[in-house]
């Protein structure tokens, strides 16, 4: 199976150069990689630019509302864990609007990926600042420079016991694929943050800053060892990590609950006689 058994015929409305072009290349390889069939794969997004990708994706697609692609994709990998689910969207859609589902979400271990685009601004709706905006970053919302401090969604994954936490970079497809692949390996939940320049509304963290300091993790490092896990999240500066930060052995909630750990509930048997009986009792 190759990267063009999920090709989509849908027009691409992206900037010309769009990252997120290079991030949908990256999927495409690890769902190849992986020899994952479309029909086996679903993905659920919310509003944004960013939540365009599974458009351009011959997949199953769920597109809901703004910051709500994660409940939506709790609930398909509830009723038929069988398939591999992916929820996507953008740093606003994902830290703002969707803040909320995000943390209970990593809390829960729900087995499926989220990949959030993070180009630290908000790109469909012409450039505000995000909850990733730089202290200070100016912006149509914030014209005397952002006086928010920027959210650390990495940190707050590692603190919630999320049980696989990486960092991936648009301008390398090829190890942004590979994160794919282990987050989509991994039984529980999976987080990957993937830095993404906005070549139209972000002139700061441009495609040149991000070069000059990320940096790979070396194969040493130990992503079980929380306290270090902690301390890679929050460098950031001149020198940014990639890789995967955090993993754990946490056991997914849907291997937990009896009425899952057999069969998904697409698959289970539900008798009319039941269903009368306990609308009877709310009678």
């Amino acid at each position: 199976m190759n990267s063009d058994s999920y090709h989509s015929p849908d027009e691409i409305a992206w900037c010309p150069g769009c990252f997120n072009n290079s991030i949908l290349k990256a999927i495409k390889q690890a769902l190849s990689d992986l020899e994952i069939p479309p029909h086996q794969a679903a993905f659920s997004s919310g509003i944004g630019q960013a939540a365009k990708l599974p458009h351009y994706l011959k997949c199953n697609l769920f597109n809901g509302l703004h910051g709500r692609a994660l409940p939506v994709a709790q609930g398909i990998k509830l009723a038929n864990h069988q398939l591999l689910v992916i929820a996507e969207g953008g740093d606003g859609d994902g830290y703002a609007e969707g803040g909320n589902h995000f943390i209970h979400a990593v809390r829960r271990n729900i087995g499926l990926t989220y990949l959030v685009h993070n180009n630290q601004i908000y790109g469909l709706t012409k450039g505000q600042a995000s909850p990733t905006s730089e202290s200070g970053f100016v912006s149509p919302t914030t014209p005397l420079g952002n006086l928010n401090f920027p959210e650390q969604p990495l940190t707050l994954a590692i603190a919630a016991e999320c049980s696989f936490v990486a960092r991936g970079f648009a301008g390398d497809a090829g190890q942004l694929a590979e994160l794919i692949i282990e987050g989509l390996k991994n039984p529980g939940f999976s987080f990957i943050d993937i830095l993404q320049p906005c070549i139209t509304f972000n002139r700061i963290n441009t495609l040149k800053w991000y070069q000059e300091r990320i940096y790979k993790l070396p194969p040493e490092y130990d992503p079980y060892d929380k306290p270090a896990a902690f301390a890679k999240a929050q460098e950031w500066g001149d020198k940014i990590p990639t890789g995967i930060i955090y993993r754990n052995k946490r056991i997914p909630l849907e291997k937990q609950l009896p009425q899952l750990a057999g069969s998904s509930l697409l698959k289970g048997e539900q008798k009319k006689d039941d269903r009368e009986s306990l609308i009877a009792e709310f009678r």
